[in-house]
């Protein structure tokens, strides 16, 4: 049974393949209409989401299977003591794929231990978000034609971004990728993420100012400061307005750098931003919508088949 907890659960041709289907299905929708026809996605999410939620579930629609779950843990039989993997068991019985967040990291991957169907990691805690980062590659090659020889800069909350650590995880294994991590000392990268990226010899540098940096980046990602990641209010009051983008900001920039933002934005990003060119933090949604099509698509029959691989060979062009 194949699952998704963590980007490296995808082998680079996987990822390229996920990617060439999305492009196909954002091309010809129409075309995968009855593609999931029969099928039943569940959403199972015990802590909020607005995009990764609808979006999945919009991925289903699209694909003419449907839907069922809960978008808090209040909403479900863990208020009244349920164990996880108890939960687990029982929806497997009832869904054909499963996409969970939850707060706690590690909890997907203990799901899929127990799980019949696939299970799709939707963020679990400040570890992983690999959905996201289908999207945001996806964003990438399609805004700069690449995803190898890139100049990365990660801006923000860099200690519990899940996106970014996640980014990280896929873009370095990608051929002449630099990485410059922008933060405040309290959220730099955590140092198993620095340590992997030594191991690897992948270059990066840290620093505290977004001005001195942003002429020589591709891409440029935003992330908020996450107000429910803290335990100490005082601390994220201090720290929330460390970084906010703005035109200012922007005219030291090229002209094709990316400005990207795995959503929601607080306030790191100035609204006047949204008009230039180089801002696709919306193109990112839409990127979504069809990365989860394809990457559930894959999964499913890859289940049916009882197939170790995401696309044999032969089937890299069949959707």
């Amino acid at each position: 049974m194949r699952h998704l907890i963590n980007i490296t659960d995808l082998t680079c041709a996987e990822i390229d393949s996920l990617l060439d289907l999305a492009d196909r299905m954002m091309k010809a929708p129409a075309a995968y209409r009855e593609t999931m026809r029969g099928r039943i996605l569940a959403t199972l999410f015990f802590e909020p989401s607005t995009r990764t939620r609808l979006s999945f579930e919009s991925a289903m629609l699209s694909l003419g299977g449907g839907t069922l779950g809960f978008a808090s843990a209040d909403s479900s039989s863990a208020t009244k003591g349920e164990s996880l993997t108890d939960t687990i068991r029982t929806v497997s019985a009832y869904t054909d794929v499963i996409a969970m967040r939850h707060p706690k990291e590690g909890a997907p991957l203990a799901a899929s231990f127990k799980s019949t169907v696939p299970i799709i990691n939707a963020g679990d805690g400040g570890h992983n978000h690999p959905t996201q980062t289908l999207t945001d590659l996806l964003t990438i090659r399609q805004e700069k034609g690449r995803l190898h020889g890139m100049t990365v800069g990660v801006c923000g909350d860099l200690k519990f971004g899940r996106t970014v650590h996640s980014l990280i995880s896929a873009m370095s294994r990608y051929p002449d990728v630099k990485f410059v991590m922008i933060s405040p000392q309290e959220l730099r990268v955590p140092e198993y993420v620095l340590a992997e990226m030594r191991k690897k010899n992948i270059p990066y540098t840290e620093t505290e100012r977004m001005e001195d940096v942003m002429p020589s980046l591709d891409v440029l990602y935003m992330t908020r400061v996450q107000r429910e990641r803290f335990f100490n209010e005082a601390d994220y009051v201090r720290l929330k307005d460390t970084y906010i983008l703005t035109e200012d900001k922007l005219q030291a920039a090229r002209q094709d750098m990316i400005v990207m933002h795995p959503l929601p934005r607080v306030n790191e990003i100035s609204t006047r931003v949204d008009d230039d060119p180089r801002a696709v933090y919306f193109k990112q949604v839409r990127c979504g919508r069809f990365v989860r099509m394809a990457l559930i698509t894959a999964l499913v029959h890859a289940a049916e088949a009882g197939a170790d691989t995401l696309f044999a060979q032969e089937e890299r062009n069949e959707y």
